[in-house]
């Protein structure tokens, strides 16, 4: 009988001990708050915090349309990543983040500005 006793608080304890290890595994996947997720983008700064920019891009990916944006906005300044900038602002503002809306409609007034510079700039004038 005392076998029984400790083999059965040996098990539940260690049923125990494995719940709360996939408790603590679900909270770390789950994405946090905007006010979380833009702090984080604050910490990339100008000179870039990897690891902050690892986690934002691991919740945009999770969906999180705050992250899309925040990682967005931090594309904005390296024109290798303005394609990916504009598909994030687009991913998050089909999700309903508003300043993202804005952050792609910029994108768009920017492209076309650029545009009519260009062609203005290579355009052949004849005088007359």
């Amino acid at each position: 009988m005392d076998l029984f006793n400790k083999s059965g608080v040996l098990v539940s304890s260690v049923l125990v001990l494995v719940g709360a290890l996939i408790a603590c595994q679900a909270r770390e996947d789950a994405i946090p708050s905007p006010t979380v997720i833009e702090a984080a983008a604050m910490q990339i700064g100008p000179s870039g915090h990897l690891a902050a920019e690892r986690r934002l891009q691991e919740w945009a990916a999770q969906g999180s349309p705050v992250a899309q944006r925040e990682l967005a906005l931090r594309y904005l300044s390296n024109p290798a990543k303005r394609r990916e900038a504009m598909e994030l602002f687009e991913r998050a503002a089909s999700a309903g983040d508003a300043q993202a809306a804005v952050g792609l409609v910029g994108m768009e007034h920017d492209n076309r500005a650029s545009r009519v510079i260009k062609e203005a700039a290579t355009a052949n004038y004849v005088a007359h």
